[in-house]
């Protein structure tokens, strides 16, 4: 974290080398990166529960667990 808050501006703008030496913008390389993990994290989930292994909820509360509580607070 403390690389990512230490760029500025003009180092989010610039361009920079992907492994296979593809230019490409800092901050769509940084996006991606961010896209990528949200992506294997995804799969992690869906081979889980093709076991049959319950997992968390990505966002602390399922969609059920969500609708419950507002029928409660009506």
């Amino acid at each position: 974290m403390q690389i990512f808050y230490s760029l500025t501006e003009e180092d989010i703008n610039k361009k920079c080398l992907t492994p296979n030496n593809t230019p490409i913008t800092v901050w769509k390389w940084l996006r991606l990166m961010a896209e990528h993990e949200i992506h294997h994290r995804g799969q992690i989930y869906l081979y889980l529960n093709l076991l049959g292994i319950e997992v968390p909820a990505l966002y602390g509360l399922t969609s059920e667990e969500v609708a419950a509580k507002g029928v409660l607070q009506q």
